[in-house]
């Protein structure tokens, strides 16, 4: 631990104007992140195919996730171990055949332990067995628009067609991290696996920055022979998160020096400016044929541009109103945004929603404005 922490502590004297090969000089391949503008800081050989060992359970996680948001299935489910997911190796939180144990625990063991027993079975809980499972992981990946990455199992055992890449990997924690709870679990450095029959197990974390590096929690490791030392981390301070991703390191230790000299970089010179906030109302749009004629507008969420930290900037904005008939939704699409930075430079086109919901007019509707309107004096 002495060793790694005084290795860290070297880290932090980068300087700031540096080549990504200096900050990354220990992986085969790197990349660094803003996950809100997604936009890359730090890349080296982002797009070359390498074994991604454990890290494949962060798209076993995001399948996971997906269905516990969605209600599909829910934390407190039991799950019934089967003897193909109690036999795994590797990594694992020692599942027994037979046991039953709850969604949340198995999300545990995969998140803080990278189990694979426990990859597998909540594989065989989703989607009945883990080829189905695989399957639905690879329908994710074309989903997400990933060109250099192809499943071959849950866990990341290594397998001949199964591989990713600095950047898919770091669009598949981009995407987990929608799924906010996620951090609940990967941010533990150790907690226990808790079983039926009142023995728990202890789990510690393999991300061990989790504890040595303020403000990272997140997301998932991995080793094999093929793969050697890989990690993709997260880590949040002063209102603004990076992603990397280090793959093909020679030992963990320089995984650490890699991950905490480019976030060690981001963090000193970079900062997010909040361009616009979502509670803001922008202006008004006519609505024809609604019981009001008119109705606010603002942004979905809220708009972000990654800037350097002595940087100041001006944006100007390109307005575009669709023409809007009622009834309508709140949130529903309404226009679009460009926003242009003072250099010139298109930062980002956004969708504009409605704030109300607004009803269409009918002819009752119109005689009762119009009689609310003689008993106010309005006519």
């Amino acid at each position: 631990m002495k060793k790694i922490l005084f290795i860290l502590g070297i880290c932090f004297f980068i300087i700031t104007s540096v080549k990504a090969l200096d900050l990354t000089q220990y992986s085969k391949a790197s990349i660094m992140i803003e996950p809100t503008t997604n936009t890359i800081i730090i890349e080296n050989n982002k797009d070359e195919q390498l074994a991604p060992a454990s890290m494949t359970k962060m798209m076993t996680l995001l399948i996971i996730m997906e269905h516990v948001d969605d209600g599909k299935i829910k934390l407190s489910d039991m799950v019934t171990i089967s003897k193909n997911a109690a036999s795994m190796g590797g990594s694992q939180v020692f599942l027994q055949e037979n046991m039953q144990i709850s969604v949340e625990q198995l999300i545990k063991g995969i998140a803080i332990a990278s189990g694979n027993d426990a990859a597998v079975a909540m594989a065989e809980h989703i989607a009945g067995s883990t080829d189905e499972f695989v399957k639905m992981m690879n329908d994710k990946v074309k989903e997400l628009g990933l060109k250099n990455t192809h499943f071959e199992n849950v866990h990341g055992l290594d397998s001949e067609n199964h591989y990713s890449s600095a950047y898919d990997m770091s669009q598949i924690a981009r995407e987990l991290l929608t799924h906010q709870d996620i951090l609940k679990y990967t941010s533990l450095y150790e907690d226990y696996l808790e079983k039926p029959d009142g023995t728990k197990t202890w789990l510690v974390n393999t991300n061990k920055l989790v504890r040595f590096y303020p403000g990272v929690d997140g997301l998932k490791t991995g080793y094999t022979k093929e793969a050697l030392y890989c990690l993709t981390a997260t880590a949040k301070k002063n209102n603004i998160r990076f992603i990397t991703v280090t793959m093909g390191v020679d030992t963990s230790e320089h995984r650490s020096v890699d991950t905490t000299s480019m976030l060690n970089y981001g963090f000193t010179n970079y900062k997010l400016n909040t361009i616009l906030k979502k509670e803001d109302v922008l202006g008004e749009i006519e609505i024809k044929k609604g019981r009001q004629s008119k109705g606010t507008y603002s942004v979905l969420e809220d708009v972000t541009d990654l800037i350097k930290q002595n940087e100041n900037k001006t944006y100007t904005y390109n307005k575009e109103l669709n023409s809007i008939k009622a009834p309508i939704k709140k949130g529903d699409v309404v226009g679009s945004l460009e926003i242009i930075d003072n250099n010139g430079k298109v930062v980002k086109t956004v969708d504009l929603v409605i704030n109300e919901n607004i009803k269409k007019h009918s002819i009752g509707s119109m005689f009762w404005d119009i009689y609310k309107k003689v008993v106010h004096g309005d006519i």
